[in-house]
C-alpha cells in the first residue's frame, strides 16, 4: 500500500502552502494529488498569458453555473485553476486581505482563533512586501508582492477621474484604512506571475524526499474506517490507486471541488446522497450549502490610442515591441494583470466597511475576455462585497468525472441588486470625469442607460461572477449549519480537515487569493501543533 502521514488532496493555492509547510519536518512524509499540471511554463509564469488561459480549458475547469434568474436566465462561467497552484496560477494576481472587521465577524460566529488579530501573523507570514513594511505587513515570506512594473498610464489616469469625483486615493488596500481608490499591488516576482506553487511547492518538490507531488491526478473520493477518514482513491493515468494517510487526510480542492468530492465520498446531505446512489457515512447537510460569491457587472469604452489593450494594427505592432522589452526588463505592458487599479467604495455614508469594489482593466472586457472588440478599450468592474444571496454546489452525478451543479442564486436577494445599482451610480461619476471622458471615444455597454430601472435591466443583462466563490464548507461551531469547526476538522469524523476557500463562513471584502493562503498557513500550524501533543 502507499502510505503517507498526511494527504493533500487539491493541489492549489491552500494545497501548494500545506505541502510545503507539512513538509518542512524531514520525518513527516506528505503526499500531494492535483488534478491538472505542473503549473510551470509560460502561460502560468507571464502575467500577460491570463488572458489566454482564463477563457478556456487551459489550466482550466471553465464551469458553468446552473441557469440564474437573477440573471435573466442566463448560465454564468466559473473558471477555476486546474493546475498547481489552482486559480493563483491564472488569476489577476491581486493581494488584497479583505477588512479587518471581516474577520472579526468568522470570530464572532463562533470560531475562536480567527479575528484579525489572530490571523494577521498568518498574512505576514506568507508575505514577503517589496514595498509596505510596518506591523501590517511581512518580509521575507514565500508570497512575493509588488507594484506593477507596466508603466501604464491608464493608472493614472482612473486616479485623477476619482479625485474630480470627490474620492479618496489610497496607497494601500491592506493597510490601516481600505476605503479609497488606489493601484492594486500583485503577487509577481520581478515581473513574473508568484503562483502559490512558485512560492510554496516548486523549490522543494525535486528537493524533499519527504515530499511527494503528482499531477494528473483525479480525486475519486476520500475513504473511510467506519467515521475515520483513512485515504483516498485517486485516478491517475485511467488507473484508480488507493493511497492512504497515517494521520489525516486534508481536502483542499476549492469552493467547488471540495464539497463535490466530500459528498462523492458520503459526507453531505443524507437524501440527496441516497439519491445518487451513495452510502451516506454521515448526514452533514450544510455541505455544498452557504455558496458565496462576488457578483460583477462592468463598464466597457473604446479609447484613442494604443496604452489600453486592444485589437489593431498599430496595437499589434507595440505588443510586438512589448514582448522585447519584457524579455529585457521585465516590464512593460507583458507584465499587467489588466485589473491594474479598483476602490473600496462605500455607497451609502456611514458604512463601517466599503460595500462594493472596483476593478479598473486596462482593456474592453467582454464576457471575460470571450468576446473581443476591435480597437482598444477600458473597463471598469463593479461588484458587490457582501452578497445576502446564498447559493449551492450539487453532485450533478455520482461520477467524479462529471462537473459538479453550481447554483449562486446571483442577485436572489433584492439588497444585493440594490447594492450593485448604488456601485453603478458611483462607478459612474469616475467613469464621467473629465481624466478618462477626455480620452473615451465610445461607451460600448451602457450608452442610453439613464433610470434606475434601467440600470436593474443591463445589471441582469451583463453581470456575472468576478471569481470569488467561497463557503462550502463552511466553519462553525453548529454540524447542522457548517462542516468544519474552528480547527478546520470535519464535523462528527475524524482524521478529515477541509483547508481553502470554502471553509470561510462569510465572504470577506475584497480578493481571496491571499485569504486563502493565510487559512493553509494558519492551518498548516495548527496540524503541526496537535501533532506534537
Amino acid at each position: 500500500m502507499e502510505r503517507f502521514d498526511y494527504l493533500v488532496l487539491g493541489g492549489g493555492s491552500a494545497g501548494s502552502v500545506l505541502a510545503s509547510r507539512l513538509s518542512e519536518n524531514p520525518a513527516t512524509t506528505v503526499a500531494l494529488f492535483e488534478a491538472g499540471g505542473t503549473g510551470k511554463g509560460w502561460l502560468t509564469t507571464v502575467p500577460f498569458a491570463c488572458a489566454i488561459v482564463v477563457p478556456r480549458k487551459l489550466n482550466n475547469w471553465a464551469y458553468s453555473t446552473t441557469a440564474q434568474a437573477g440573471l435573466g436566465g442566463r448560465q454564468g462561467y466559473q473558471p477555476r485553476g486546474k493546475a498547481l497552484g489552482g486559480s493563483s496560477a491564472i488569476n489577476a494576481m491581486i493581494y488584497t486581505r479583505g477588512h479587518h472587521a471581516d474577520y472579526d465577524e468568522w470570530a464572532a460566529l463562533g470560531n475562536p482563533g480567527w479575528s484579525f488579530e489572530d490571523v494577521l501573523p498568518y498574512f505576514r507570514k506568507a508575505e514577503n512586501n517589496e514595498d509596505f513594511g510596518g506591523d501590517l505587513h511581512g518580509k521575507g515570506g514565500p508570497l512575493n508582492v509588488a507594484r506593477l512594473r507596466t508603466d501604464n498610464p491608464w493608472q493614472g489616469r482612473f486616479l485623477d477621474a476619482a479625485r474630480e469625483a470627490q474620492l479618496r486615493v489610497n496607497e494601500d488596500f491592506n493597510g490601516p484604512e481600505q476605503e479609497g481608490c488606489g493601484t492594486y499591488q500583485v503577487t509577481q516576482v520581478n515581473g513574473e506571475r508568484c503562483s502559490a506553487a512558485r512560492a510554496y511547492l516548486h523549490p522543494f518538490m525535486d528537493k524533499r524526499p519527504n515530499l511527494h507531488v503528482e499531477t494528473g491526478a483525479h480525486i475519486q473520493r476520500i475513504l473511510f474506517d467506519g467515521h475515520r477518514a483513512v485515504g483516498a482513491e485517486i485516478k491517475i493515468n485511467g488507473t484508480v490507486r488507493q493511497v492512504f494517510a497515517n494521520h489525516e487526510v486534508i481536502l483542499s480542492a476549492g469552493a467547488f471541488g471540495s464539497p463535490q468530492i466530500l459528498m462523492l465520498s458520503g459526507v453531505g446531505p443524507a437524501e440527496d446522497l441516497v439519491k445518487q446512489g451513495i452510502r451516506p457515512v454521515i448526514d452533514l447537510p450544510a455541505v455544498g450549502q452557504n455558496l458565496q460569491d462576488h457578483v460583477d457587472f462592468s463598464f466597457g469604452y473604446q479609447v484613442k490610442g494604443i496604452e489600453a489593450m486592444g485589437y489593431s494594427l498599430p496595437g499589434f505592432a507595440a505588443l510586438f515591441r512589448s514582448i522585447r522589452q519584457y524579455r529585457r526588463e521585465r516590464r512593460g505592458m507583458i507584465t499587467t494583470n489588466f485589473a491594474e487599479a479598483g476602490g473600496f467604495l462605500s455607497t451609502v455614508p456611514g458604512l463601517e466597511r466599503p460595500d462594493v469594489q472596483l476593478h479598473f482593466v486596462v482593456g474592453l472586457v467582454d464576457d471575460h475576455a470571450r468576446k473581443p472588440h476591435w480597437g482598444h478599450g477600458v473597463s471598469c468592474h463593479i461588484c458587490a462585497l457582501r452578497p445576502k444571496s446564498r447559493g449551492a454546489v450539487r453532485l450533478a452525478s455520482a461520477h467524479a468525472d462529471a462537473a459538479p451543479e453550481i447554483d449562486p442564486h446571483y442577485l436572489e436577494h433584492p439588497d444585493d441588486l440594490d447594492v450593485m445599482v448604488r456601485g453603478y451610480r458611483l462607478t459612474e461619476k469616475i467613469m464621467q470625469a473629465p481624466a478618462l471622458q477626455s480620452h473615451v471615444i465610445r461607451d460600448v455597454f451602457t450608452a442610453g442607460i439613464s433610470s434606475d430601472d434601467d440600470v436593474r435591466a443591463i445589471i441582469r443583462k451583463r453581470a456575472d461572477t468576478i471569481y470569488h466563490p467561497v463557503g462550502t464548507c463552511a466553519m462553525g461551531p453548529d454540524p447542522a449549519s457548517s462542516v468544519v469547526d474552528a480547527n478546520l476538522r470535519v464535523h462528527g469524523l475524524d482524521g478529515l480537515r477541509v483547508v481553502d476557500a470554502s471553509i470561510m463562513p462569510r465572504l470577506i471584502g475584497g480578493n481571496t487569493n491571499a485569504p486563502t493562503i493565510m487559512i493553509a498557513e494558519k492551518a498548516a500550524d495548527m496540524i503541526k501543533a496537535e501533532a506534537r501533543n
